[in-house]
């Protein structure tokens, strides 16, 4: 746990720097039926089988801009799926989980010298990894679609793949971005966005319907209503509202006193067996995660299960064996979808902690409850 007065000075710094009220944009008054429509002509442009890889770095990639994406489009039944990392070895997602890559940069370069069709870039622990810029220039150079998930469009940034573009990002990032980027230009109001090759998107939440217009531009309408069915999704549209998302001073004395208050804190285990889903985990663990008051981590759901899990999609999920005492358990019923287990998970976030807790949560994540 970091000392008060780095913790201190880490708010000081957010006030000075990010509650200032940002220079309003005036965006198109239709640019989310726009962006839309803009990235459904992209994919209808790009290969219908096409060669997908969702990158990591091991030391440290997102939870839900990782295995979102990743689960919906194996979900959807999208062939060529790959997560790929940097390097051999496990990856640790932030803030909660951790999971085992299907190849690495330099196996997928050999299985395809032609490079990907379309590359998923999560937020990342360093969003300036030499390894990581080098590596997407190269798929852009071969005509990659890259898409940069929530802080993914710090990457992107970093690589260069965002001058002279229009874009959007996580509303914590805008004015990073924007001073950057003078000759880009920020669009507020629309959850992804295209523009010549390269996606944006809003924050954490967006995870859920990018990924699936990704799947209505490569399979079809039909399937990715499918898909929103089983996940419990009513909506994939690029519509969003980006007012309100903002530091101000009762938030981040809500972030302060969790973040000093360690005899508050709490360890979550969320019990987890062969075939939970990979979609439901990710949006629970991270939201839990952001509270400040919890760490959670996935247990075997059996004493008699090795530390390793096929998670639904697949994908090989390391758990942490740990004393039944030494964490809360956190359950995921089987038979309730993604976007119900998140909702219930605010509920009881709130319930728990109080409803300045699920504002923070909903702020890190940037959701838009449906009743706003």
């Amino acid at each position: 746990m970091p000392c008060l007065r780095v913790i201190f000075c880490s708010l000081l710094a957010l006030v000075l720097s990010h509650t200032a009220p940002a220079a309003t944009d005036t965006g198109d008054r239709d640019a989310a039926v726009i962006a839309q429509r803009d990235l459904q002509d992209a994919l209808s442009k790009r290969p219908r089988d096409p060669v997908i890889a969702v990158i990591a770095l091991n030391e440290g990639t997102e939870t839900t801009d990782f295995l979102v994406p990743y689960g919906v489009l194996k979900r959807a039944g999208i062939k060529n799926v790959q997560a790929v990392a940097v390097d051999d070895g496990d990856i640790t997602l932030m803030p909660a989980l951790r999971v085992v890559p299907d190849t690495t940069f330099a196996d997928f370069d050999a299985r395809h010298p032609a490079g990907a069709d379309i590359v998923i870039v999560p937020a990342m622990h360093a969003d300036n990894d030499p390894r990581i810029l080098h590596w997407l220039q190269q798929q852009a150079s071969h005509g990659a679609m890259i898409v940069g998930i929530c802080s993914g469009a710090r990457v992107l940034n970093q690589a260069g793949l965002l001058k002279g573009r229009r874009f959007t990002g996580h509303w914590y990032d805008r004015s990073d971005l924007r001073d950057a980027n003078p000759s880009a230009r920020y669009v507020p109001d629309v959850r992804y966005l295209h523009d010549n090759g390269i996606v944006t998107t809003t924050g954490v939440s967006a995870s859920v319907p990018l990924a699936l217009a990704l799947v209505e531009g490569i399979a079809g309408r039909d399937r990715a209503l499918d898909v929103a069915r089983s996940l419990g999704a009513t909506d994939w549209s690029a519509q969003h509202v980006s007012a309100g998302f903002k530091l101000n001073a009762r938030r981040l004395w809500t972030v302060a006193s969790n973040a000093v208050s360690v005899w508050r804190h709490e360890t979550l285990a969320i019990p987890v067996a062969d075939g939970v889903d990979d979609i439901a985990l990710a949006l629970t663990a991270d939201a839990w995660s952001r509270t400040w008051r919890t760490t959670v981590m996935a247990t075997p759901a059996s004493t008699h299960s090795t530390d390793r899990v096929r998670l639904a999609s697949g994908l090989t999920l390391v758990t942490t064996a740990l004393r039944p005492s030494a964490a809360r358990p956190l359950a995921l019923p089987p038979n309730r979808d993604a976007m119900t287990q998140f909702g219930q998970s605010l509920h009881d976030i709130e319930q728990r902690y109080g409803a300045a807790e699920r504002d923070i949560v909903e702020l890190a994540m940037e959701y838009v409850p449906p009743s706003r």
